[in-house]
């Protein structure tokens, strides 16, 4: 009993670590994206991600796997969990601040739901959660709704970009159960190599990073990025995936989004808007209902 009770504790730690260093990812990205354009900052990110896990995977004596289908799985996995959201969340920053593309960040529990009810069928208590998600996308339409009214083209599509990492992640978390009988850091290793390597090609030839002049605060924040955000997470990540499943990975997305308009105020001295908090609470109320921690009196086991 006390064994599990600490295995708890545990987990929900590593869980906050999590959301704290993917929440963190947003500053850093902002700082980056000012003067290093998109592509370049997700393979620098992948390059150091690549590097530092492959180095541990090395330093466990684990072995590479040989099957081509595996490595196939792993790049869709790279694909999903790096590379295309990376990209999403490094470009939208370009026109929205980091506090707003943390909150729209943390939307996958809801298109988790979507996918597992609809797609997989193998979702419970729909009405609880079909409410859930539908408060969650009004809170979305709120953060929407300024730029929306003010013709702001370039902040709406950015905000769409960011929402669409969101499905990228939930279908990444879902992909990811399969690896259950690997070990994590071999996972987050090869997935990683594999994302790093769809992203060279496209960084080398759009954006020619030997002709750029990056701040020296724009390079430490994707070294912080490749570290911390992308290495140090993909580990943990990959460790709640097997522990927690789908659903309890994606349900710190509340802390995540929390954590990111904290440190945007704090230290980009970004504003929170009326529309912004409207935002934050009804889609943090909103993976609360789809998860679990709110229970709706109308909704529970009967319509499960």
């Amino acid at each position: 009993m006390e064994n599990r009770i600490h295995n708890q504790y545990l987990e929900f730690g590593l869980l906050v670590i999590l959301a704290f260093l993917w929440g963190s990812s947003f500053t850093l990205i902002k700082i980056a994206v000012e003067t290093v354009p998109p592509a370049t900052i997700v393979l620098g990110r992948l390059i150091l991600g690549a590097g530092l896990l492959l180095f541990l995977v090395r330093l466990k004596g684990l072995a590479l796997p040989m099957s081509p289908t595996l490595w196939g799985a792993f790049a869709v996995q790279g694909f999903l969990q790096s590379a295309l959201p990376f990209t999403l969340i490094s470009w939208g920053e370009k026109h929205i601040d980091s506090g707003l593309a943390g909150l729209l960040n943390s939307t996958p529990p809801l298109f988790a739901f979507l996918i597992t009810f609809f797609i997989l069928r193998q979702s419970e208590a729909p009405l609880q959660k079909f409410i859930g998600v539908v408060v969650g996308f009004i809170g979305v339409l709120m953060t929407l709704g300024p730029d929306l009214l003010n013709g702001s083209t370039e902040s709406v599509w950015a905000q769409i970009a960011v929402t669409g990492s969101s499905i990228s992640y939930a279908v990444a978390a879902i992909f990811a159960r399969r690896f259950s009988t690997q070990p994590a850091l071999l996972t987050a290793a090869c997935s990683m190599v594999m994302a790093m390597l769809m992203m060279a090609p496209v960084a080398l030839i759009i954006d020619q990073p030997w002709a750029l002049t990056p701040s020296k605060e724009a390079l430490w924040s994707i070294a912080a990025l490749g570290i911390l955000s992308t290495t140090l997470a993909m580990v943990i990540y990959f460790r709640l995936v097997k522990t927690l499943g789908a659903v309890g990975v994606t349900s710190g997305s509340y802390l995540r989004a929390g954590f990111s308009v904290l440190l945007g105020v704090i230290f980009l001295g970004e504003t929170v808007s009326i529309s912004l908090v409207a935002g934050l609470v009804l889609i943090l109320m909103s993976v609360a209902i789809v998860t679990g921690q709110i229970q709706l009196p109308f909704a529970g086991e009967k319509n499960e």
